[in-house]
């Protein structure tokens, strides 16, 4: 079966963050997502900071990747960082998550972009394993990290 691509629009916003809500579950950090669709509709939409694509199958839309352009000093070129993939559990195994990684590489290549590159949880074995069936190689040596809520208000005091 092969996996059709659709661009999100204005008015994705409530299947993107219903995406979000499955992805947040799934990954046991449904208590964290204080998203909306009016954040999701001035981020993705008016300012422009991420994009989506939706796999479709069947004229129904199964997964989406949400993604958008870091830069790379060292290549001196964009990249594309992977923010969020996810098959909806019911069509997983039919490969729309390859297609979408595949979508994504063509976009990186298209757009003249060096790398494409995401995280993944370290418990998350079976998806581990599916990057790595796809050539994708860990990162080691490197740990990522984040401030967030107070500790960011804080830190630009």
């Amino acid at each position: 079966m092969s996996t059709a691509f659709r661009k999100a629009a204005p008015g994705d916003e409530g299947l993107i963050l219903s995406f979000i809500r499955e992805l947040a579950e799934y990954e046991r950090m449904s208590d964290e997502v204080i998203a909306t669709e009016e954040l999701l509709k001035e981020w993705i939409f008016h300012k422009n900071r991420a994009e989506v694509i939706f796999a479709v199958e069947e004229g129904k839309e199964v997964g989406f990747a949400l993604f958008f352009h870091n830069f790379s000093t060292f290549l001196g070129r964009a990249g594309i960082y992977l923010e969020d993939l996810f098959v909806l559990k019911e069509h997983r195994g039919k490969g729309h998550g390859k297609a979408l990684l595949k979508e994504l590489a063509r976009i990186a290549v298209e757009r003249g972009c060096g790398r494409l590159e995401w995280a993944c949880l370290d418990w998350n074995r079976p998806s581990i394993d599916f990057y790595l069936s796809l050539g994708a190689v860990p990162m080691e040596e490197w740990t990522v990290y984040r401030v967030t809520g107070d500790t960011l208000h804080d830190m630009a005091r």
